[in-house]
């Protein structure tokens, strides 16, 4: 009975000693594996890291090569494109040289032939006028007089006087060149244009062939402009360009003929005379004028082809 009690017992504490240890055991393999899990997932997160951190360190070294090398290629287009520009900056000029060389030739062929045409012009009129007083002098050689008598019979009446006419009886006097055109010029300045004007005249009518004639003329036109004659000075102006193509005044009595006629209205012909002015004397202070008059009229100072 003892026995059977003991071993009872025995096995009765063995079985509770199995139960606790049983009922134990789960629980601290239970906690044991989660920190295994718990260290596993943290290693391997820190695995990640790493890599993602040399992804990145290695995806930044090839950006940074990216930009420097983006960075050389811009500082090569720009050095490209500086020299680019300077070589066309140099072709530009030399152009611009070669074109301004070209209008001084251009201008002074034009003004050659403008002087070339005014000296022919006073050489026609000089052989006309020589011929004119060929012609007198001849004429009376050749008609006899009514009732001469011969020579050695003198006091007769119809007899030639011995000294013969006074040359110029009758004809009204030269005045002085260059006073009498200083004096117009002063009057005009001053705002005497009746008196002016007949200085002016008086030097076109005495010396039609000398250059300070093609002056006068000038002044003749600004008279009449000033006083928005404006065809009286279109007539003087043209006589100016003309006859005195050559003349110090040419390309202003070719700015303010313009000028004159587009205050008449008259728009496509006052174009044409300024753009003609700047074609022809590019470089005067005149052509400058024109350039401006025609900008101001919304108008290209050269037409379309030149």
């Amino acid at each position: 009975m003892n026995i059977s009690a003991v071993n009872r017992n025995r096995l009765l504490a063995a079985a509770l000693l199995s139960f606790v240890f049983l009922a134990s055991a789960p629980r601290a393999h239970a906690v044991s594996k989660e920190i295994v899990e718990l260290q596993t997932q943290v290693q391997q997160l820190l695995d990640q890291v790493q890599r993602l951190q040399s992804t990145l360190d290695t995806k930044m070294g090839v950006l940074q090569h990216l930009a420097e090398q983006t960075a050389d290629e811009a500082n090569q287009m720009t050095t490209a494109v500086t020299a680019l520009q300077q070589k066309l900056n140099t072709q530009n000029e030399a152009a611009n040289g070669k074109l301004d060389s070209i209008s001084g030739q251009v201008q002074s062929m034009n003004d050659s032939v403008d002087e070339l045409k005014a000296r022919i012009a006073k050489l026609d009129k000089s052989v006309a006028d020589l011929q004119t007083q060929i012609q007198n002098m001849q004429a009376p050689a050749t008609q006899p007089q009514p009732g001469a008598m011969q020579p050695g019979a003198g006091g007769t009446p119809g007899a030639a006087p011995t000294g013969g006419p006074a040359p110029g009886a009758g004809a009204q006097q030269a005045p002085p060149l260059q006073e009498t055109l200083q004096a117009g010029v002063r009057d005009y300045n001053a705002g005497r244009y009746d008196v002016a004007l007949g200085e002016f005249q008086s030097v076109v009518q005495f010396y039609p062939l000398d250059d300070l004639a093609g002056t006068a003329q000038f002044y003749l036109g600004e008279i009449a402009y000033q006083q928005k004659d404006y065809p009286s000075a279109i007539t003087a102006y043209n006589q100016v360009l003309e006859a005195f193509s050559g003349n110090a005044k040419a390309p202003a009595a070719q700015l303010h003929k313009g000028y004159a006629l587009l205050a008449e209205d008259k728009h496509e012909e006052g174009i044409h005379e300024l753009r003609s002015l700047i074609q022809r004397h590019p470089q005067t202070p005149e052509a400058r004028a024109a350039r401006s008059k025609l900008t101001a009229l919304g108008v290209k100072p050269t037409a379309a082809g030149h």
